[in-house]
């Protein structure tokens, strides 16, 4: 086998395809195996042969086993495979008064996410597969019913049962999380950075890197479950610190968990480890926000010859260094189109080694002004309301607006809002990169939103808060699981995208859960059939592109 590029003289689109030699008698012909897709430039070919080539590697090593459910029910999704794809008679003979609905199953999520999960490795990530290939099994289940429905444990176990025809016990999920100890981990996350160096098939150039908290529905604080600073406003309410590192197309690289009490700024060691020895990425560029940048992570990253690009606290400089910044008189102008109107920059050395590059943003000096305006006219309601400065000073983000006066009095400080006026707009990055000029800085930085939008997902569509499980062990088996859940979904959205259409992970999940299969049961012969459920355009290419067939009429299960 071997990925075919094919063009046409009259057309620069160019058709990407797996194909293999085969013999007809005493001529050899070439059969397509998959077609993945027709690119418009060689950007788009090159992403499209390194997915023939991923695929092509799979087919070769025989890797992907299909086993979506537990052998329960009707043997499920392979019962109703092979029955689809026997020979089924020309017309089915049954009195419809007789059928009834014996269950109603979703297949979708489980044929493409259960795809995804076999192709990354992830069925072969405990220890002695083979001798726990119940636990496996349930692993895959557990981990592809939080992608559909994410909730509690005991949750997943009864959707499985009720939606998906997989009988689930709590307790033995729970035993397969205990399963999950640190080497398991490790591995799991070895697979997942093997399969998207795959995916993009040459070395990162640019890894994002940020931290979060996950709050625990508990006040009790005992191992990695600590109280710390809350990005969820739960101060009061244990935690645990993620930090995940994500390639500039979202896709997943690492991540690792510390106890709640973990200044953020203090992973960056870890982060730096990760990067230069554990994955080996050579040449990189790490991009993360200013909650991270202090001197000491600055001459981390620089003693270990690691590129960055970070957030600058602007109005920590010195007074030398916060002039030229508030000087809007030499900032030039951008003319590329990828930038909103307005946006201009400016950049200032701060030593041998390191510049800063300032950005002033007509559109966000309005935002700016716009949101401190509602703030501080909230203040003022309350501050016509009560005069108690208990209430006011704890106010987050704009106490520093409000002056007391005499014992009990409190105002608006009018001063300080005309000089914070003047910050309006401005945002800061500082780099030690000598190749980038200030513009590709600014572009590389811009692109932390997909470490944002990673945790967005694996909070809200993965929830993977708050956390019901409170020893250390369990408390890593469940992120871990739903680390697994966010790198399907992300991995799904990066290949439906390179080869159909951009689609979020919501909605694949969406058009997925749609596809479904009615079990029917004839009363009077005890016969069972399967109707397929009527998918839209969008669920039938994301099936079609995993090579999965809907088949759209009735027929028996066998």
């Amino acid at each position: 086998m071997f990925v075919r590029r094919k063009t046409s003289k009259n057309s620069p689109k160019i058709a990407i395809q797996l194909v293999e030699n085969i013999r007809v008698g005493n001529k050899v012909k070439q059969k397509i195996v998959r077609h993945f897709g027709t690119a418009l430039d060689e950007k788009e070919a090159k992403i499209l042969i390194q997915l023939a080539e991923v695929y092509k590697a799979q087919l070769q090593e025989q890797s992907a086993q299909l086993q979506l459910f537990e052998k329960s029910t009707f043997d499920t999704i392979e019962k109703l495979t092979e029955s689809a794809s026997s020979r089924q008679p020309e017309r089915l003979d049954v009195n419809l008064k007789n059928i009834v609905e014996e269950k109603r199953i979703t297949t979708g999520i489980h044929q493409v996410f259960g795809k995804i999960f076999d192709k990354v490795g992830f069925n072969d990530v405990l220890k002695r597969p083979s001798n726990k290939k119940s636990s496996v099994r349930l692993l895959k289940n557990v981990v592809i019913g939080r992608i559909a429905e994410p909730s509690s444990k005991r949750s997943t176990a009864r959707m499985l049962s009720e939606e998906y025809g997989i009988n689930t016990q709590l307790t033995s999920i729970y035993r397969m999380m205990d399963f999950m100890d640190d080497e398991v981990i490790e591995k799991m996350q070895q697979k997942t950075y093997s399969y998207t160096r795959q995916l993009r098939g040459e070395e990162l150039d640019v890894v994002f890197y940020d931290c979060t908290s996950l709050y625990f529905e508990s006040f009790q604080q005992e191992g990695l479950m600590q109280n710390g600073y809350s990005k969820d406003g739960k101060f009061n309410q244990a935690q645990v610190i993620l930090s995940i590192l994500v390639t500039k197309q979202g896709l997943p690289v690492g991540y690792q968990v510390y106890s709640g009490n973990t200044f953020e700024g203090n992973t960056l060691e870890d982060a730096v480890e990760l990067i230069k020895k554990k994955y080996k990425i050579g040449e990189v560029i790490f991009v993360a926000d200013s909650g991270l940048i202090s001197h000491k992570n600055i001459r981390e990253l620089h003693k270990n010859n690691v590129s960055f690009i970070m957030g600058a606290r602007i109005k920590n400089q010195n007074k030398e260094i916060t002039s030229q910044i508030l000087d809007k008189q030499n900032y030039k102008l951008t003319n590329n189109k990828q930038y909103e109107n307005g946006l201009k920059y400016k950049q200032i050395p701060l030593s041998e080694h390191f510049t800063m590059t300032v950005t002033y943003s007509p559109k966000r000096a309005e935002k700016d002004k716009y949101d401190r305006e509602t703030a501080i006219e909230k203040l003022k309601q309350k501050l016509k309301k009560s005069k108690n400065p208990k209430d006011l000073l704890s106010n987050f983000g704009y106490k520093k607006f409000i002056k007391i006066q005499g014992e009990a009095d409190l105002e608006i400080d009018e001063a300080k809002l005309k000089e914070a006026e003047k910050w309006d707009g401005l945002k800061g990055i500082v780099s030690n990169t000598k190749n980038l000029t200030p513009l590709q800085q600014i572009t590389h930085y811009a692109g932390l939103w997909q470490v944002e939008e990673t945790f967005r997902i694996s909070k809200h569509d993965v929830k993977m808060r708050p956390v019901y499980h409170w020893t250390d062990r369990r408390i890593k088996a469940h992120i871990a699981i739903c680390f697994m859940a966010l790198s399907c979904m992300r991995f799904a959205e990066y290949e439906i995208a390179a080869r159909y259409k951009k689609i979020s992970p919501v909605e694949i999940r969406r058009q997925l859960k749609q596809v479904q299969t009615s079990i029917l049961k004839d009363k009077s012969t005890g016969k069972l059939y399967a109707l397929p459920s009527k998918i839209q355009e969008d669920a039938y290419k994301i099936l079609r592109l995993y090579d999965i067939k809907h088949i759209t009429t009735p027929y028996e299960i066998k």
